[in-house]
């Protein structure tokens, strides 16, 4: 039913309507928008980073990437803040319809929920799955004022925290005052999460406030770390004080109770109040108003360990001086008008409650505020604080009212912006809901309009070192070894100094600084030295290599100097063309990272003097380099002189030479004659010389050398001199006939270059002959053939001075846009002779069409640009030269216009590598087609067809939309319809199985994340073997081929042979895997540069198969099929552009292929033969490797069309279950059905079967059908009447149960205050006793007496007193001591210690009592030996789980609680216990032995304040009902002072009596005086030191002669109707104060210690209570008569209502009883849950012993098969827990020097029940009947029950104990335990009990044929001789 608040359905309908018309949003890449809403609150689900966005009337659910996933309506309302939430409009008829602002907004992970809570309905919440956010889970029918959470206000803000508590969550809530409805909702309460009545606060804590006017609490922020809640907030003080001021509040975040709520003020110096607030690790970060008018703002910072040291001091003041500092001022008081006031605890308060509790003051506020100075000043007010501690450093981030958001680095004291950016629209403030990613990468910023997601730091976006440096941005740097811009944290050896240049500070990236030499001669190879400062330094395994260009070599580092070795000559590359040097890049490499470059050029003075053949000298010398010019050998040479005798032209670069540089060269100027020379024409040379004093004295004979194609022609020549050191030199005139292929040849003369020409080279038409340069002379001759002569050569008539018409051969492209722009191609001849030919002569289509000038190509080539035209336009291309006709095309250009329609797929990895295909109409257009994805190219596979263009994407740095791009030409088509989305990259994180058979085709499951982006992926093999690419063809096969228009696409699964054994691999995208690679997986080449193996595989074959995507986080692929022979290399997923190794995405687990299994056929005569087979048989097919690459459920077999169902798959055997009947043969292959197996893709068959007949069976009778129908009809209706019994009876059990439970919890809260005062008087007690435990120490048993008492429990306090040696008898004695001895040793033997304990149990006259002290014993005499004991029972156990695991497991060990006549414990059980003890002392002592003496001490105290009957021994305070005292006895404590000498406190060389108060109760018998005094004058003495109670007198002394000795008994004890009360203090008017001693009784002067010191045995026994038997006729009496009692034991069997009435009574205990019980309860509490905790904790080491003893139970289990974990706990519980612990906690005498009384003894008894009934497994249920004492602990048990399972599964997870390691510990304690004569005495009285059983040890020894073999019979009667001193037969 629809509520009525609700607007009506026609308004709510369109307004949905609505707002599906605004759907999708307004959202562009990192931006989420909805028109018309406003947004409120935005909060971050931790675990998949999902976003929710609460706005007005609606709530919002995004993706990481901020796209909307869901939405939800919540608004408007008909509502009205000053009603309560109604279902009747004429409840409130001022209601309207309301706006539903969203007041608060938080998740809660463990429940996977948002709670969201709205302004309407007075701020009640909702719950809403964190899946679906419009899927509502929860929302109040009919809430109740305890459920109004938010403020029904939007500018009251309300603020809150989910906080994880063991077993549920709880909601901490903090708002301000808003309507008058809210009056009655504290400012700040604990809620409920779950439950019946979530986000009720019944039961929990609120912070009361005594006006609310008077604190208007206007919260900030709350936030939370490991251990608080912080709550930052602004009020005013009080009424009075109008001033408002900053605060902050703490409270523990497991105190539901608010009993540690502490603030304090908060204060930015010379700033207004707090605005904005975020939670930093250690720091609290605040933002205040700031200026005058508050409208700028400054930052605070608040170190939280200060802030935690404030609010303790103020805690510290409230509890202990009551709130006054030392100067006597009040620096604390308990806030918000309610009567709490501080208070004076003891000094120890704060540490003993560090969360408060119910008797301390609460709320604390501090008056003293926590300063700090401002860090950082703005000019806009600030409305949100973030911050992030990345890389060891701090960033806030600041948004302002503005709309703007400030990065800010907080450096210690200082701060500084830098960067700022406008996020919102301007006006906008940011919402204080500024968050940070889980990654720490991105940052949500919301405004009232938009959610934007902003990068943290955009490190990557930054190309390079100049780049990433100049940013400026704290949380980036350059990592200089993988040569990227990172975080500090992405760079793996950044803390290592120089290799992470970190923005902020560094401003220079890592350079070459100089090279020297600076250039090297590329003939000689040599050493360079690089000056490189702040070189990084590398491991010693690593260095740095230098590259010049494709060239490697090692480099050597001296300091900042780096020396690498040049490249030999052949090596260098060749110079470029027409340069006489190579500059090659010089780069200093790690690995495959450029760490620093620079350019190094190598020269060739060879080549120097070939730049000007005119002048090679000059050349030469004057060149860069230090080349030399040899002037009569014509050499340019390097670094050396020229030849002896030769004159030397040195180089310019000699500064160390007078004479040099070009001007000393000899020199040809010139030539005197014209330098063009026509072939076949006679031509004179002659050439100007100069400087030929380098020739003087040389022969006179001169000669001009041309070199011609093929020759060297030689002409002879003479000087003419015409000055001193120039002349002409005259060549002969000669004609000139070189083979020429081209127009003109360069012939060099000397230095001065002579060209030759051929005007039929380079001409082949007309236009190229006639646009020829005219210096040449070249005309176009017709005759005959045409071609291009040289003028004199052709005849006058021939030569043709017009050309034919243009011709056009070819046009491309064919089509073009509409917008014109394309340039198209137009090939032919003819086609002008010059640009200005054609300049206005084309059109295309009739269109005009611009030549492009730099393309033009005389005569062959046009490329011009078309101009727009109408779609559809068509016609040929037109070339009209001059006055000629025009050249027309044959083919037709078309102007089409290309469309794109759509695009699949729409999304893909930011990695690439995702195959596009772009739909649309014309799309081939144009020639030069390129599509692009955003800015990304997007790699076009050939050909383009008209209906789809197929491209592949390129990486993208970051997720986010794309629009698609087409470029035709300069035509640009947008798909804006469309786009395309680029998303995170696929991760995978399992996969598995990873075998398989080499036959392929076995399912592999690959999980991951976002694995359904991905285009095609593939599970992929490479393989090496040479033969099988032979067998393959040896032809290369393409990976890409390419494809035909319409032709599907090519099926990228079976094997490809790669192109000459090398697989080019595309490089890995930078986000694929970013990862440096090792210097051992280069590949080098003879002067090649190193390449990485990722780039280059040997591996000629790749077998592949195509994956399934399943869903985004599965993938289903088959293993491919590897063939015979090959050897697999690499097993890896290819995921488009990324490449996973398979060991990688299987957590380190490398795929592996077994050898393909071989099946025998099932007929043993062949496959031809039919297998007959019996109906109901198991066919048993063999084989070998079956079971190697599958498992049994992949295994298909089929006979025929049916299956056989595969039951068992092993090594060599298949059984599998066949159909009952026939089946038909499979596609009617043959007659009989054949046995196939089908294994992945290796398929077997294995015959035909053949069915033998089945036989008939008889027909059933229809009457014994008739009958066992009516027999199961009426079992059936018997089961079901039984059922519904049972199931009313387990109803009507559980509210038993519930009502028990709150009876029990309404009395709990009645009694607290109660508590609450004795908790705080036995705190001070206990605080008391731990000073006087720091000096005494607590009193452990020593370890031989605690042994002995853990051993033989009830044997007094010497359970082994060695035999007093008669005269005489000291050889019988020798005797039997060498006996026993021998025993000993025989004990050594693992056979004859299990035959002895074997033969003893199944003795039937063997006790219960025997089996335990023989154990005991053997524990005594094997405990120096006890590794060899652990494996004794070790043996033990074992046969002991092999006995039970055939009857019931859960029987094993089982720990009988009761007395020791009715336990059933085995001997095992016994040694086990013993064997605990010996192990657990250390841990007793160290770690649990302190909280359960505390217990202990605890529970004495609270025993003794309270009346205990001496007679009875019941109780006022106790646990147990049976010991509680239930009349109301008036009492009065006193406080005596005690007489003491000083040694009777420890203290020697001081005879002053000393006076000590002793605290007693009036009503005290004088015994129980005299005990409690004994404690309290001995508290720090054993209790075996101290003396006895019986052997003192008390003795009162009043003034100087008055002294009277006090005694239960004596002659003034009143006696009445034959009852005799025993005498108290009350008795003889003992006043309080009063003086009395304790003196030694006249008969008896001995004292205990004496007694004690003779014997050495103290007897550790409980001293009984008086016994109330007949003296005479007179019955002693203290407290209560025990005359009802007695008298009701008389008539209890009088009748059975009687009885039942009395059993009703005693169940029912009256209520102020029952008080007194949980009163004690309460107050012990602390101390039970510290002793639980002590022992099922595993915060310190577990002891070895409980990890190794576990670990052989898991074993134990393992071994028999037994999986059920009830069994093991049942096990590990009585092994350890009840079989150790319980006898600890029952018993403190046995670890502790103490005694207990039977009172402290029942209350123990209850304590041990309670963690008895915590280590069971079954489900603790109480009802009306259950015992009281099982009623006390009903609440505490579950939660004790979930600290047993954490302790057995944290030492379950813990590392495994070790075989050493146990034998080591238990070598250590084997020596601890080193009295002779106690294990001499444990040897005899073993021997006694052999000596029992004497003949039947002897037999079993004679029957077993080992013991014979080692005559362990026959020791044993030397033993027996010995021990008895008898004279042996043998």
């Amino acid at each position: 039913m629809v509520a009525p608040v609700m607007a009506p359905w026609p308004l709510f309908s369109l307004h949905l309507l609505l707002l599906f018309l605004l759907l999708p949003p307004l959202t562009r890449a990192h931006r989420f928008s909805v028109h018309n809403t406003s947004f409120n609150h935005l909060v971050l689900e931790p675990g998949q980073g999902t976003l929710y966005v609460g706005a007005v009337n609606h709530l919002f659910q995004l993706s990481p990437e901020l796209k909307m996933e869901a939405v939800a309506v919540t608004g408007p309302v008909i509502d009205s803040p000053d009603c309560v939430p109604f279902h009747d409009l004429a409840e409130c008829p001022q209601a309207q319809l309301t706006d539903n602002a969203n007041q608060l907004l938080l998740v809660s992970s463990r429940a996977q929920e948002l709670v969201a809570c709205g302004q309407v309905r007075q701020g009640v919440c909702e719950k809403r799955s964190l899946g679906d956010v419009a899927q509502v889970l929860y929302q109040a029918e009919d809430p109740g004022d305890g459920q109004f959470v938010a403020a029904n206000t939007p500018g009251v803000t309300t603020v809150g925290l989910v906080v994880p508590l063991p077993g549920r969550d709880l909601l901490l809530v903090a708002r301000g005052l808003a309507g008058k409805l809210s009056a009655g909702v504290p400012p700040l309460t604990v809620r409920q999460l779950a439950g019946p009545q979530p986000f009720s606060s019944e039961g929990l804590g609120r912070l009361v406030v005594g006006d609310f006017s008077d604190y208007n609490n206007s919260y900030v922020g709350a936030f939370s770390d490991t251990h608080f809640a912080y709550f930052v907030f602004r009020r005013r003080g009080a009424r009075a004080q109008a001033e408002y001021r900053s605060y902050v509040a703490r409270v523990c975040l497991g105190d539901v109770n608010l009993y540690s709520y502490v603030e304090v003020p908060l204060a930015c110096h010379g700033q207004g109040l707090i605005q904005a607030a975020f939670l930093a690790p250690d720091t609290l970060l605040g933002a205040f108003a700031a200026g005058t008018s508050q409208a700028q703002a400054a930052l605070c910072a608040f170190p939280l360990a200060d802030l935690d040291k404030s609010m303790e001091q103020a805690r510290r003041l409230c509890y202990t001086t009551g709130g006054q500092g030392p100067s006597g001022m009040e620096e604390a008081t308990v806030e918000y008008g309610v009567t709490s006031r501080c208070i004076t605890l003891p000094p120890d308060s704060p540490e003993s409650y560090p969360c408060g509790d119910e008797h301390t003051p609460s709320p604390i506020a501090g008056r003293r505020p926590l300063e700090a100075q401002p860090l950082l000043q703005l000019g806009q007010p600030i409305s949100a604080v973030a911050a992030l501690q990345a890389d060891g450093h701090t960033i806030a981030f600041l948004g302002d009212t503005q709309g703007q958001l400030h990065k800010v680095f907080l450096n210690s004291s200082q701060s500084q912006i830098y960067h700022s950016q406008q996020v919102g629209p301007p006006g906008s403030a940011i919402s204080p809901d500024l968050l940070v990613d889980n990654s720490g990468n991105h940052l949500y910023v919301l405004t009232a309009q938009q959610v934007d997601r902003i990068l943290v730091a955009a490190c990557p976006q930054f190309p390079n070192c100049t780049t990433c440096l100049q940013a400026r941005d704290p949380l980036c740097g350059w990592c200089i070894l993988q040569g990227r811009c990172t975080r500090r944290g992405e760079c793996g050896r950044a803390a290592q100094p120089n290799q992470w240049l970190w923005s902020y500070e560094d401003n220079y990236c890592l350079h070459i600084q100089s090279l020297l030499p600076a250039q090297r001669p590329r003939q000689e190879q040599g050493q360079v030295t690089l000056s490189v400062p702040r070189l990084p330094t590398l491991a010693m395994d690593e260095y740095f290599h230098c590259a010049f260009g494709d060239y490697d070599s090692l480099a050597q580092v001296e300091g900042p100097h780096v020396v690498c070795v040049t490249p030999p000559g052949d090596q260098v590359p060749p110079n470029p063309p027409g340069s006489d040097h190579v500059t090659l890049p010089l780069a200093l490499m790690f690995e495959d990272v450029v760490v620093a470059a620079t350019t190094f050029s190598f020269y060739d003075c060879t080549a120097v003097q070939a730049l000007e053949v005119a002048a090679p000298c000059r050349t030469c010398v004057g060149s860069l380099w230090r080349c030399h010019w040899c002037p009569q050998s014509s050499h340019c040479v390097y670094g050396e002189h020229c030849p002896e005798g030769e004159k030397t032209v040195y180089s310019a670069q000699e500064v160390d030479i007078q004479v040099r540089g070009p001007g000393t060269c000899p020199q040809v100027e010139g030539l005197a004659s014209p330098q063009l020379v026509p072939v076949g024409w006679e031509s004179h040379l002659a050439l100007h010389i100069q400087n030929l004093h380098y020739f003087r004295g040389l022969p006179a004979l001169y000669y001009c050398w041309l070199e011609l194609p093929g020759k060297l022609q030689k002409l002879p020549a003479f000087l003419e001199e015409t000055s001193k050191d120039s002349g002409l030199i005259h060549c002969q005139a000669q004609q000139f006939h070189p083979s020429m292929s081209q127009r003109e040849l360069p012939v060099p003369i000397y230095v001065t270059r002579v060209t030759l020409y051929d005007c039929a080279v380079g001409h082949p038409d007309c236009s190229h002959c006639q646009a020829a340069n005219g210096s040449l002379s070249c005309l176009w001759c017709g005759d005959g053939q045409p071609s291009c002569r040289y003028g004199p050569l052709c005849p006058p008539d021939t030569v043709e001075q017009l050309c034919p018409t243009p011709t056009i051969d070819v046009i491309e492209p064919l089509t073009g846009p509409p917008e014109g722009g394309l340039a198209i191609t137009i090939l032919g001849s003819n086609l002008g002779q010059a640009f200005n030919d054609v300049q206005n002569a084309v059109t295309v289509a009739g269109q005009p069409c611009n030549p492009d000038a730099s393309l033009y190509r005389i005569s062959a080539r046009i490329v011009c640009v078309i101009s727009p035209a109408p779609n559809g336009t068509a016609g040929p291309v037109q070339v009209a030269i001059k006055s000629r006709p025009p050249g027309i095309s044959t083919q037709h250009f078309i102007y089409q216009d290309p469309v794109l329609l759509s695009l699949s797929p729409q999304w893909g990895p930011q990695s690439g590598g995702t195959q596009l295909t772009i739909h649309g109409q014309y799309l081939q257009t144009g020639g030069n087609i390129r599509a692009f994805v955003g800015d990304q190219p997007c790699l076009i596979q050939e050909p383009v067809c008209p209906e789809a263009i197929i491209c592949h994407t390129m990486p993208q740095a970051e997720p986010g939309e794309a629009v698609v791009l087409v470029v035709f030409g300069h035509v640009e088509r947008k798909l804006l319809t469309t786009p395309f989305r680029y998303t995170t990259n696929p991760q995978l994180v399992a996969a598995e199985p990873s075998v398989s058979f080499r036959g392929g085709g076995r399912l592999i499951r690959v999980r991951g994340i976002g694995l359904d982006v991905v285009w095609q992926p593939l599970l992929s093999v490479w393989l090496e073997d040479e033969d099988q690419v032979k067998a393959l063809g040896g032809q290369g096969q393409d990976v890409n081929p390419r494809r035909n228009c319409g032709a599907p696409a090519a099926d990228p699964q079976g094997c490809i042979q790669l192109e000459s054994g090398l697989l080019q691999v595309s490089p890995l995208p930078p986000l694929a895997e970013n990862r440096v690679i090792p210097r051992e997986c280069l590949v080098r080449g003879q002067g090649r540069s190193p390449r990485p193996l990722t780039d280059l595989h040997f591996y000629p074959l790749q077998c592949s198969t195509l994956c399934s995507v399943n869903s985004s986080s599965l993938l289903l692929c088959r293993s491919p099929a590897v063939p015979d022979g090959a050897i697999p290399k690499r097993v890896f997923f290819a995921l488009d552009n990324m490449q996973v190794d398979f060991a990688s995405a299987s957590g380190g687990q490398g795929f592996l292929y077994q050898p393909n299994p071989r099946l025998v056929p099932l007929s043993h005569e062949g496959l031809t033969h039919p297998y007959r087979l019996k109906p109901g048989h198991v066919l048993d097919v063999e084989g070998e490797g079956l079971n190697l690459g599958i498992s049994k459920e992949e295994v298909r077999v089929h006979i025929g069309d049916g299956e056989c169902l595969v039951k068992t798959l092993t090594l060599t055997h298949l059984y599998c279950e066949p159909p009952h009947h026939a089946p038909q043969p499979a596609n009617g292959s043959g007659t009989l059905p054949q046995f196939v197996v089908q294994m992945g893709n290796v398929r077997l068959a294995l015959g035909p079967v053949q069915y033998e007949a089945e036989p008939t069976m008889a027909t059933f009778p229809v009457e014994a059908q008739v009958g066992l129908g009516l027999g199961a009809t009426v079992l059936i209706a018997a089961v079901l009447l039984l059922t519904l019994m049972y199931r009313h009876k387990s109803k009507q059990a559980l509210r038993d149960y519930q009502k028990v439970l709150v009876q029990l919890e309404n009395l709990e809260t009645g009694v607290g205050d109660q508590c609450r005062k004795e908790f705080t008087d036995l705190m001070t007690e206990m605080t008391d006793l731990t000073s006087d435990l720091e000096a005494s120490g607590i009193p452990f048993l020593d370890y031989r007496t605690y042994a002995e008492r853990a051993f033989f429990p009830g044997h007094g306090g010497c359970p082994l007193q060695p035999e007093l040696e008669g005269p005489g008898e000291e050889d019988r004695c020798a005797t039997m001591h060498q006996g026993l001895t021998q025993l000993s040793n025989l004990l050594n033997s693992k056979l004859f210690l299990l035959t002895l304990i074997h033969t003893l149990e199944e003795q039937p006259n063997f006790s219960q009592r025997d089996r335990c002290h023989v154990a005991s014993l053997l524990s005594l005499a094997l405990h120096s030996k006890l590794e060899y004991l652990t494996d004794i029972l070790r043996t033990l156990l074992g046969d002991l789980a092999a006995h039970y695991v055939h009857r019931n497991p859960k029987l094993m060990l089982r720990r009988a609680l009761g007395p020791p006549s009715h336990r059933t414990e085995t001997m095992v059980e016994k040694l086990l216990t013993n064997w605990l003890s010996i192990c657990l002392y250390d841990f007793l002592k160290e770690v649990a032995g302190e909280p359960l003496y505390m217990l202990f001490r605890a529970i004495k105290y609270q025993v003794d304040k309270g009346p205990v009957d001496a007679v009875t021994g019941k109780a006022k305070r106790t646990l147990n009902d049976s010991h509680l005292l239930r009349e109301d006895v008036e009492f009065r404590p006193l406080t005596l002072m005690a007489l003491v000498r000083p040694e009777s406190c420890g203290v020697a060389g001081n005879s002053e009596v000393q006076r000590m108060p002793a605290r007693v109760l009036d009503i005290d018998t004088i015994t129980q005086v005299k005990e409690k005094m004994l404690d309290q004058v001995y508290k720090g003495t054993p209790f075996s030191q101290r003396p006895s109670v019986h052997s003192l007198d008390l003795e009162w002394r009043s003034g100087l002669a008055g002294h009277l000795t006090l005694s239960d008994e004596d002659l003034t004890s009143v006696t009445q109707n034959h009852w005799k009360r025993l005498n108290t203090l009350q008795h003889y008017k003992v006043p309080d104060g009063a003086t009395v001693v304790l003196i030694p009784q006249l008969h008896n002067g001995d004292t205990v210690s004496q007694r004690l010191g003779q014997t050495g045995c103290p007897s550790g026994e409980n001293i009984p209570m008086l016994e109330d038997g007949d003296e005479g006729g007179v019955r002693l009496w203290h407290l209560v008569k025990a005359t009802e009692e007695s008298e009701g034991a008389k008539v209890r069997h009088s009748s059975l209502r009687e009885r039942e009435r009395e059993r009703a009574g005693a169940k029912a205990i009256p209520e102020i009883y029952l008080t007194r019980l949980l009163s004690m309860k309460r107050t012990l509490q602390k101390f039970v849950d510290d002793t639980f905790q002590a022992i099922l904790s595993v915060n310190r080491p577990v002891p070895i012993a409980v990890k190794y003893l576990f670990d052989f139970l898991d074993e134990l289990a393992e071994k028999h098969g037994i999986e059920d974990p009830e069994t093991l706990h049942i096990w590990k519980t009585n092994s350890l827990l009840l079989r150790f612990w319980v006898n600890a906690l029952k018993n403190p005498q046995l670890i502790f020097d103490v005694r207990v009384s039977d009172n402290e003894d029942a209350i123990l008894a209850v304590i041990a029940q309670t963690f008895i009934d915590s280590c069971m497994v079954s489900e603790h249920k109480v009802g009306r009947d259950s015992p009281v004492n099982k009623l006390l602990y009903a609440r505490e048990i579950p939660r004790y029950k979930q600290m047993v399972e954490k302790y057995y599964a944290d030492i379950h997870q813990s590392s495994p104990a070790s075989y050493q390691e146990m034998n080591s510990a238990l070598a250590e304690l084997s020596g601890n335990y080193t009295s002779a004569p106690h294990c001499l005495e444990a040897l005899r009285e073993l021997y006694n009990h052999i000596h029992r059983y004497y003949d039947q040890i002897i037999s079993a020894l004679e029957e077993d044929p080992v013991a014979q073999k080692m005559q362990l019979a026959c020791r044993l009667q030397q033993i027996a001789a010995l021990v008895e001193n008898k004279v042996t037969d043998l």
